[in-house]
C-alpha cells in the first residue's frame, strides 16, 4: 500500500526533474519562477435538455463526474428560467470539479495514458484550441472511456469539457509544456 506521505505522482515528479530544465532550456527563461507549469484542470459535463426531462440525469453526471476526478463535484444549476427550454431558475444541469495539486497531475496522467487511447478512431487532439494565454480546452464527446466508469451502469455516455489552465504568458509555451507532459497533439 502506498503511503499518502511521501507518494508523488509521477507527472509532478517528471516536471520537477526534466520538465522545468527542458522548459528553461528551450525559452531561455532567466529566472526559475518564469517557467510555465500546471494551475488546475477543470473538468465540465452539462446535461443540457436530458436533465430538463429527468433529473436524475444530473445527479447520473455528478455522480460519474465525481468518480473521474478522485473528488466530490459541484452541481451546476441554471441561472434563469428560459420557458421555451422548460427549464426553471436553480435547476441542475450538469456537474463541475476543479483539480488542483496531486489530483491534477493524476487525472492528467490517466487521461493521456489510459483514457485518449481507448477513444475510439483517436488520431491526436488539436494543437489550436489555445486562448491565447496559455489555457487549452478540449472536449471528449463520451466519458465512458475513463476507467473508473462501469459501462454496464451508465445509462447516458456524457460530453465531457476539460480545460487545462497553465501559467504560461503565450501559446507556444503551453503548447510546449504540454507536449512535455505526452499530450498527444496533431498538429
Amino acid at each position: 500500500m502506498l503511503d499518502a506521505a511521501t507518494y508523488t505522482p509521477r507527472l509532478k515528479s517528471l516536471y520537477a526533474d526534466t520538465i522545468r530544465a527542458a522548459m528553461k532550456e528551450e525559452f531561455s527563461y532567466k529566472n526559475d519562477m518564469e517557467i510555465p507549469r500546471l494551475d488546475k484542470i477543470v473538468l465540465n459535463i452539462g446535461c443540457g435538455a436530458e436533465a430538463v426531462k429527468d433529473s436524475k440525469k444530473a445527479k447520473s453526471a455528478h455522480a460519474d463526474l465525481t468518480a473521474i476526478a478522485g473528488q466530490l463535484a459541484v452541481v451546476t444549476k441554471a441561472k434563469k428560467s428560459i420557458a421555451g427550454f422548460r427549464v426553471r431558475e436553480d435547476m441542475p444541469m450538469g456537474a463541475k470539479v476543479t483539480l488542483r495539486g496531486d489530483r491534477m497531475y493524476e487525472f492528467l496522467d490517466r487521461l493521456t495514458t489510459i483514457a485518449m487511447p481507448r477513444i475510439r478512431d483517436f488520431r491526436g487532439i488539436p494543437g489550436t484550441s489555445f486562448d491565447g494565454r496559455g489555457n487549452y480546452a478540449m472536449g471528449l464527446k463520451e466519458h465512458i472511456v475513463f476507467p473508473e466508469i462501469d459501462f454496464d451502469k451508465v445509462d447516458v455516455a456524457w460530453g465531457m469539457d476539460i480545460v487545462i489552465a497553465t501559467t504560461a504568458n503565450t501559446d507556444a509555451e503551453a503548447k510546449s509544456l504540454l507536449k512535455h507532459f505526452n499530450m498527444p497533439f496533431n498538429s
